[in-house]
């Protein structure tokens, strides 16, 4: 009498699906289990993007301030003097050597 195990490869094969499926729901990237990760790293980004959106702000401004609409006089000074390299006679010059 030999056992027949034809019928239930079917049931071997779902029951190792729902496994492998179940696992990964709790235990993958992006699983329950993996909530706290996924908020932390939330947070680190918006940190990134609050302190990109300031620098970005920093430089708007001074991108407007030698726009031809709204010259400033203070900012196309500053501009001349370290593109010409010039300098005023009480101005402090601290040179850096870029290798």
């Amino acid at each position: 009498m030999a056992f027949n195990f034809r019928p239930y490869v079917r049931l071997a094969v779902l029951v190792a699906l729902i496994g492998y499926f179940s696992a990964q729901a709790l235990t993958g990237e992006r699983g329950l289990l993996n909530g706290t990760e996924r908020h932390q790293e939330l947070a680190a980004r918006r940190a990134e993007l609050a302190e990109l959106e300031a620098t970005r702000t920093e430089l708007r401004a001074r991108v407007d301030g030698l726009s031809p609409e709204h010259l400033s006089v203070d900012m196309l000074e500053e501009r001349a003097r370290v593109v010409l390299g010039y300098a005023r006679p009480d101005d402090y010059v601290i040179r850096q050597n870029v290798s």
